[in-house]
């Protein structure tokens, strides 16, 4: 009796240990969000990001408040933000790349954005003077994948170059 007993729980012990793995290896360690910002920044001479667990927070508990709609609705945040939302099981980093494939819109020399409002969330992953982000990412309710990323400072202040 005592044998399958411990039996049955070393087979418990395994599982929960497995699912704690599969579930870190699926997770979106802040290293990735930071990674996806800061090789641009660093591509283009700007200072790196620093993750900042404040503004994760904010991200965290605003992705929630869309997951019932996944709606790309701002928050009314003192922070800079991104928003974006795909309807796929999409990485944060992809959401980012998104942002950062906005430079092609973006004019430098006018400051100014090809397609109207189709710029500033390049803008704001390389304003200069932002020193933190947090992100989250949340499924929603839809299936839909929504993404948030705070900044702070915000960047895109109207008339200023990013960088």
């Amino acid at each position: 009796m005592k044998q399958r007993m411990r039996t049955e729980f070393c087979k418990m012990l395994l599982c929960s240990l497995m699912m704690i793995t599969l579930g870190m290896a699926n997770s979106r360690h802040p290293d990735d969000w930071l990674h996806a910002h800061n090789g641009i920044r660093i591509q283009m001479g700007l200072p790196a990001l620093a993750w900042d667990d404040k503004l994760a927070d904010y991200a965290k508990w605003y992705a929630n408040e869309r997951r019932g709609d996944c709606r790309l609705e701002h928050s009314d945040t003192p922070f800079g933000e991104n928003l974006a939302w795909a309807d796929y099981d999409m990485k944060g980093s992809e959401a980012i790349q998104m942002w950062i494939d906005e430079v092609k819109d973006y004019d430098y020399n006018s400051n100014t954005c090809r397609v109207p409002d189709m710029c500033g969330h390049y803008t704001q992953v390389v304003w200069r003077n932002t020193a933190r982000v947090g992100c989250a990412r949340v499924k929603c309710h839809n299936g839909n994948t929504f993404f948030t990323c705070n900044y702070d400072p915000p960047g895109n202040f109207v008339g200023a170059k990013p960088f």
